[in-house]
């Protein structure tokens, strides 16, 4: 592709991690882009759909440990844009779920920098589902509300969060404990099914079941960590019937993972 005096950005969806849950547009932008700016939780095979050549860019960023400001990486997707680059900026999941996609959206408008928000699957949809989870089930659950534990100012509303049918909480692994007792202590039942998902959709995926009054401590003891995401209410509880599908168990993680029979032909 020939560089052009303007660049412009594309912030794009990776989806939940599986390179084959990645949409067509995601995979052609990136091979067509000069520069990929891509983010921690990008699986190797979808930055394998990059153009040889192309410049990959990692601004990780991981609770506790070292990480890239953001805005750093404002500034870093303005400056390649303004050298004549089609840059891809790879986010996990959805850009606008959770993934401060907005934040730079906002920071290029002020650049007037040309951009497209191409959406992805978020995780929030996939790794449930990919743990057997629906989140939604007519006969137990008609909604579905998605949350994260971290605020930059103030705190989650857990009153509310405690009266979802279903709730997903994102980045739930490192919070878990506290998660869980302010659900209880909000009002929900401790009794409530409660799972959690650890890397859903990645060949390590691990699921841990329980309720919100033990599912912590059951994951303490699994040794699940980051990236995570909870799942609470009694679509949980349909695992154990959908579970029980075609399986494959993954050798690396131990873990058994629902597949879908192949259909037939009656």
């Amino acid at each position: 592709m020939k560089e052009s005096s303007r660049g412009c950005v594309y912030l794009v969806g990776a989806g939940p991690g599986d390179p084959e849950l990645l949409t067509l547009r995601a995979a052609r932008l990136l091979r067509e882009a000069h520069t990929v700016v891509h983010d921690r939780l990008i699986h190797p095979g979808v930055l394998e759909h990059a153009r040889p050549h192309a410049r990959l860019i990692y601004v990780g960023k991981e609770g506790g440990g070292e990480s890239v400001r953001q805005e750093d990486i404002n500034a870093l997707l303005v400056t390649q844009a303004r050298l004549g680059r089609t840059v891809v900026r790879l986010k996990g999941g959805d850009p606008f779920v959770f993934g401060r996609g907005a934040e730079e959206a906002l920071a290029l408008e002020a650049a007037r920098i040309p951009y497209e928000v191409v959406p992805g699957l978020s995780a929030g949809i996939a790794a449930p589902s990919a743990a057997g989870i629906p989140v939604t089930h007519r006969d137990v659950s008609g909604e579905v509300t998605f949350a994260t534990g971290f605020r930059v100012n103030g705190t989650p509303d857990w009153p509310f969060l405690a009266r979802a049918q279903t709730l997903v909480m994102f980045m739930a692994g490192q919070r878990l404990e506290e998660t869980t007792a302010a659900l209880v202590a909000a009002g929900r039942a401790a009794s409530t099914p409660a799972a959690l998902v650890e890397a859903g959709t990645w060949e390590h995926q691990r699921v841990v079941e329980g309720t919100l009054s033990d599912v912590a401590e059951k994951a303490r003891e699994a040794g699940l960590g980051s990236p995570s995401l909870l799942v609470v209410g009694e679509v949980v509880a349909l695992r154990a019937r959908l579970h029980s599908l075609t399986t494959r168990r993954d050798s690396s993680a131990g873990e058994v993972l629902p597949r879908f029979a192949e259909a037939g032909n009656d």
